[in-house]
């Protein structure tokens, strides 16, 4: 029995060197080359580290059986191995499971939305966006162009066709109108303006989807900081480095609040109001309004409000509203509607405050009836 101990911890010692190469590769300069790499961890790579811990529970399984069990010990050393031998078993198992287990999350900071990103984040077209691909002619079709950040490209939906962009296609008519998504994650104004450019079709309708945060780089240019903890800024030490590397402490990390969103309305409530950073954001905006204007395309503005903060958004971004009209933009209203809908409904999930189907549904219902009246 005791042979039969030592080839297993023979066996242990050599599934800790796994054990670093799997889950500290940065430590050593090894990586793993494949999209998302190192941030995320793939299919592949989930499926290897769940055969290391499978093999590892096989390992303590032997030792517990001939060390305890057949060799019938007792004695308190005997007690905690029985006692925490179960319980190792279970943390290991439930490790497992939540290597598995997706959930959006704003920034894709969780282990779990990395897994929600590689299982929902598709299509993705040849240009990089979450959208079918481009056709280049289809005559007597006309183009619209839905240009905006996360919102837009749907963060959180687990499906393209629950978007405001694609409902809309499907109110307006596939046979007679195209819309394109190039809403991506993080994108601001002066990013967006360049990719409606870029882009290799010419818009009939351009739709801007606003979000109050759209301000956002424009004002630490301008010198505004943002304050608060940075993701796992309030961890330290070894729980560091078990909450970032291991899926159920990350899951039950992010589980539990972390950062005020005063701080962030602070933030946009100063941007908005310091003429600076409001002027050089209108700039940004006039380059979009340029382009809609050398296309001749008619060009819809639609502002998607904090979710649970509706009356504040709509006098932050008034000034860019009254811009937009101003320069012959529609603006299509939300805050009425939204009110309307129950805040859980509002958004895709706990951890995650992007809009749900329920609200692009009423983002496509209410661009759609503003295009029929034009």
């Amino acid at each position: 029995m005791t042979s039969k101990i030592v080839t297993s911890i023979i066996r242990i010692i050599f599934l800790g060197v796994l054990f670093i190469f799997l889950f500290y590769p940065d430590r050593f300069h090894i990586t793993f080359e494949y999209p998302g790499a190192p941030q995320s961890d793939n299919w592949h790579l989930r499926v290897t580290k769940s055969f290391f811990w499978l093999l590892l529970v096989i390992e303590i399984l032997r030792i517990f059986y001939y060390g305890v069990v057949k060799s019938k010990a007792k004695g308190i050393l005997a007690n905690i191995v029985t006692i925490a031998t179960p319980l190792i078993i279970t943390l290991i198992f439930l490790e497992i499971i939540f290597m598995y287990i997706p959930q959006s999350h704003e920034g894709v900071l969780s282990k779990a939305s990395q897994i929600w990103w590689e299982k929902y984040w598709n299509p993705v077209n040849q240009l990089g966006y979450h959208d079918k691909e481009v056709e280049k002619t289809q005559a007597g079709k006309k183009q619209v162009l839905v240009i905006g950040d996360s919102f837009a490209a749907g963060h959180g939906l687990k499906s393209v066709t629950e978007r405001f962009s694609d409902q809309l296609e499907d109110k307006l008519g596939k046979s007679q109108y195209t819309v394109y998504n190039l809403g991506v994650s993080g994108a601001d104004t002066r990013d967006e303006a360049k990719r409606l450019e870029e882009f290799p079709v010419k818009p009939d309708v351009i739709v801007l989807q606003y979000f109050p945060n759209d301000v956002e780089k424009v004002g630490r240019e301008k010198g505004l900081s943002l304050s608060g903890a940075a993701p796992y800024g309030d961890l330290k030490g070894p729980m560091a480095t078990l909450v970032k590397r291991f899926y159920l402490p990350n899951f039950i990390y992010w589980q539990l609040p972390h950062t005020g969103f005063s701080t962030f309305e602070k933030f946009v409530q100063t941007a908005y109001t310091d003429t600076t950073i409001l002027n050089a954001h209108l700039r940004d905006l006039s380059e979009m309004v340029a382009y809609k204007d050398s296309t001749g395309a008619k060009m819809y503005a639609v502002f998607i409000p904090f979710l649970f903060q509706l009356d504040k958004s709509a006098g932050y971004t008034k000034p860019v509203e009254d811009y937009l009209r101003a320069h012959g933009v529609t603006v299509v209203t939300l805050n009425d509607g939204i009110a309307k809908i129950p805040e859980k409904d509002r958004v895709v999930g706990k951890n995650d405050g992007h809009g749900s189907a329920v609200l692009n549904g009423l983002i496509a219902d209410r661009l759609f009836e503003a295009m029929k009246k034009n």
